[in-house]
């Protein structure tokens, strides 16, 4: 029931162990996941069956991932796959969450050298507003 280090078995684990939470609900659930990728496994991918768009969206913007994986075998998916528009990689980014410079699965873009030109253009500059207003409407700024 525990996370962190004292919990070893709260952490990333490379072998056929499974560690196994109970959750009294979907919120229950979030707030469990959120603990255990405070202490390890921030940006990485979480896993989810269900039919609700909504619990769906939820995780990917209340958890620090950079997969969300519907109603997948996750230990697949993660990797890629023909049916979900992965990437097949071994290598998988998260992000800043999880102190990488990139937060899709790693693949052969990745050792590309591209040339890019640029040239001028007619700017196109948003106003604060545009960028920020509904950070700045939801946090009263």
């Amino acid at each position: 029931s525990g996370m962190g280090p004292d919990c070893p078995f709260s952490g990333e684990k490379l072998s056929p162990v499974l560690a196994v939470y109970r959750a009294r609900d979907f919120d229950d659930a979030c707030r469990i996941v959120g603990e255990i990728y405070s202490y390890q496994g921030a940006g990485h991918s979480v896993g989810i069956h269900s039919a609700s768009e909504e619990n769906i969206l939820r995780l990917g913007l209340e958890l620090p991932v950079c997969r969300v994986i519907v109603n997948q075998a996750h230990c697949f998916a993660t990797g890629g796959s023909f049916d979900n528009g992965l990437p097949f990689s071994l290598s998988m980014g998260c992000g800043t969450w999880g102190g990488n410079s990139f937060s899709e699965n790693l693949d052969y873009r990745h050792y590309l050298n591209i040339t890019r030109i640029a040239r001028r253009i007619a700017p196109r500059e948003p106003s604060v507003d545009e960028i920020f207003g509904d950070y700045l409407a939801r946090h009263d700024r």
